[in-house]
């Protein structure tokens, strides 16, 4: 039997029908899994459920920002983590018109890595994993979708959940949503998002990339279009921006007009637009702007997209998905380590915390989306850009806000949640 069937065996043999912890953190994105690793690095027993076999998963976000970087800096990993394969951004740029503008210099940031990196979400999620999986009290259950909750006394009291094996109840303290914009915890919890809208879709793909093309990653907008392009080494994975609702319209006219958009916007990129053989090859991300009036009720708490979903304008909704994750382990891992009580009390905390930031980062996202994406998409003939973005090019110190704003966030957090030895290390 090969190594991976082996293992998996074990993990079918070893599969409760219940199950019991102190902390369920029901999703295994980057939200659930940061908070499982700091949690389970607290000493408490947590268990992750993911519903997927795998983190196998295209177009899926894919940076890394600094403020991340800083919170693996934090608990020793920083190094490992940057032996993985990935690419660095240490500045972003937009091309409006025929002009480029410097709009991002994180060269100033007050963090160790000064850079946006760049590296498939799967490789991020299975680093987290194998470090959690270092600790006695982490346990991940892959391929185990929860369908419910268990509520007792007025209170979350688990989940229900099933696998290939059968129907499963894990029973917990705590519950943690980090499921997503489309949270089945935060369904069955009753818990109705805010809608804040936006105007726009996004179509992702990838092309080839050669050795010759541009370096770094930048954004084209012109003629009522916006093109997003990541270097991503061997290929560019490129975001296509499109009008909220436009995408089975576009579709429908046949891989060739998005083909003859691409090469217009990116000439560079004409000779291998043809990689594109039709729509099939083309992934629509439906954008979201919402959140949660209310992210807690005894026993439950949601984080990132389940308690927010964020725009993808500066690609910040991982990092402030990740950034809950921090302030939640901060805030109650003392409270889970005393088992006398569950840990109702400090969840206001972790939504107070973590409010304000969620608010102000949409609101920017909101603005941006009326006044410059939702403009450009209506716009017929060529751009210019606006006065204030040319100043990006005669005074490098305006880059430093966006910087900021993208690498760190309105609020960063610090790992301060309490440690354990590891076992190798006792």
């Amino acid at each position: 039997m090969e190594p991976n069937a082996q293992e998996n065996a074990r993990e079918r043999e070893a599969l409760p029908e219940n199950a019991s912890c102190r902390c369920c953190v029901v999703g295994g994105g980057p939200a659930g899994m940061m908070l499982g690793l700091l949690l389970a690095r607290a000493g408490i027993d947590t268990i992750v459920v993911e519903k997927h076999a795998d983190f196998l998963r295209d177009f899926r976000g894919d940076t890394i920002h600094p403020s991340t970087l800083e919170a693996l800096n934090d608990i020793g990993l920083l190094d490992e983590f940057l032996k993985l394969p990935h690419q660095e951004a240490r500045e972003l740029k937009a091309r409006v018109g025929d002009v480029t503008i410097p709009l991002a210099d994180f060269s100033h940031l007050p963090t160790r890595a000064k850079f946006v990196a760049f590296m498939p979400q799967w490789d991020f999620l299975d680093f987290l994993a194998a470090k959690a999986k270092l600790y006695p009290t982490f346990r991940l259950m892959m391929s185990t979708e929860v369908i419910g909750l268990i509520e007792e006394g007025g209170r979350v009291a688990g989940v229900t959940a099933r696998t290939k094996d059968g129907a499963l109840s894990i029973r917990a303290d705590l519950t943690i949503g980090a499921d997503g914009r489309h949270s089945r915890v935060r369904q069955a919890a009753g818990f109705a998002p805010l809608d804040i809208g936006a105007p726009m879709d996004v179509l992702w793909f990838r092309l080839s990339r050669k050795a010759d093309d541009p370096l770094e990653s930048f954004g084209r907008i012109d003629a009522g279009q916006i093109l997003a392009l990541i270097n991503r080494g061997e290929h560019w994975q490129c975001g296509y921006v499109i009008a909220k609702g436009s995408a089975d319209e576009i579709k429908a006219k046949g891989i060739g007009l998005l083909r003859e958009r691409i090469a217009t916007l990116a000439p560079f990129l004409a000779d291998r637009v043809a990689e594109l053989a039709s729509v099939d090859d083309v992934k629509l991300l439906t954008v979201a702007v919402d959140r949660l009036p209310l992210w807690h009720r005894p026993g439950l708490l949601c984080i990132g997209d389940s308690a927010h979903a964020m725009s993808p304008i500066g690609g910040v909704g991982i990092n402030l998905a990740i950034q809950d994750a921090i302030a939640a382990a901060n805030i109650l891992a003392r409270p889970l380590l005393d088992q006398q009580r569950p840990p109702d009390e400090s969840l206001a905390q972790v939504q107070a915390r973590r409010e304000w930031p969620t608010k102000a980062t949409q609101g920017i996202q909101v603005f941006l989306q009326k006044n410059m994406v939702a403009r450009v998409l209506a716009a017929g003939g060529k751009i210019e850009p606006p006065w204030f973005l040319r100043l990006f090019i005669y005074l490098p110190i305006l880059r430093r806000l966006p910087a900021r704003l993208i690498g760190i966030g309105v609020r960063p957090e610090r790992v301060r949640a309490p440690a354990i030895s590891l076992p190798s290390e006792q």
